[in-house]
């Protein structure tokens, strides 16, 4: 046995334990919305990173490319430079000239086959991580999805949940109903059974008094509460 009004107020601490979850879950929504955002924008990032290494290997290419040319041209003026020249120190400076462009050339065009090269590695690993980012970055979309389904369920259930509530307190007396609200602002569970003489939710052990008012021997108006924890506790027939 236990005192009289523990029955609907365990009704009530049930109803209430399941709108404060539901309540959780609702908090916790835009919290992991907001990671998964965070994951898909570091994969959007990679990917950028990716392309724009691409890129630049590209631009790369090309200013070597535009240097060779320009080189190519000078050489070619030297040749025609050096076709019209009557003096032989004027034609061996023009020749060192064209030796000189000529191995700019050689080394430049060294340089644009590794920027080449590079070039071809970057594309390959754009490929291969824009593919796997992507998919990944559809994983993050649709994980988002769900959360936002969940989300408008479960403010229904919510709902629900706070209308429920709302109908259990009505079969709690004033009394117990003013002491069960102001332990459930600490957090729930509010009410605990006694354990071999202790308290179901410290589990330390309680007072006679309040051992003798769990079992509904206390006086009626009195409400049983823990000595060191102040929960509401009440006699549970398998507790010894």
């Amino acid at each position: 046995m236990s005192f009289p009004a523990i029955q609907p107020l365990l009704a009530l601490q049930e109803r209430d334990q399941k709108r404060a979850a539901l309540e959780a879950q609702l908090k916790a929504g835009p919290a992991e919305i907001a990671r998964v955002e965070r994951e898909i924008a570091s994969e959007k990032g990679a990917i950028e990173t990716a392309r724009a290494e691409m890129k630049d290997l590209e631009v790369k290419k090309k200013l070597i490319e535009t240097e060779i040319g320009s080189i190519e041209d000078q050489r070619t003026k030297y040749r025609t430079q050096q076709l019209s020249v009557k003096k032989n120190d004027e034609y061996q400076a023009l020749g060192h000239q064209i030796e000189t462009a000529q191995t700019q050339i050689g080394e430049l065009e060294g340089r644009e086959l590794e920027v080449m090269y590079a070039g071809d590695e970057a594309r390959k690993r754009f490929a291969a991580a824009e593919g796997v980012l992507k998919q990944n970055i559809a994983g993050h979309e649709a994980r988002i999805r769900m959360f936002r389904d969940r989300e408008a369920q479960l403010l229904a259930d919510l709902k629900a949940a706070q209308a429920e509530t709302t109908a259990a307190r009505g079969p709690v007396p004033p009394a117990v109903l003013r002491v069960y609200d102001k332990i459930a602002a600490r957090g729930l569970p509010a009410v605990v059974p006694v354990h071999d003489g202790k308290c179901g939710g410290c589990h330390l052990k309680i007072s006679s008094e309040a051992e003798s008012g769990a079992r509904g021997k206390g006086p009626a108006e009195e409400v049983p509460v823990c000595d060191q924890c102040g929960r509401i506790v009440y006699w549970e027939s398998s507790s010894s």
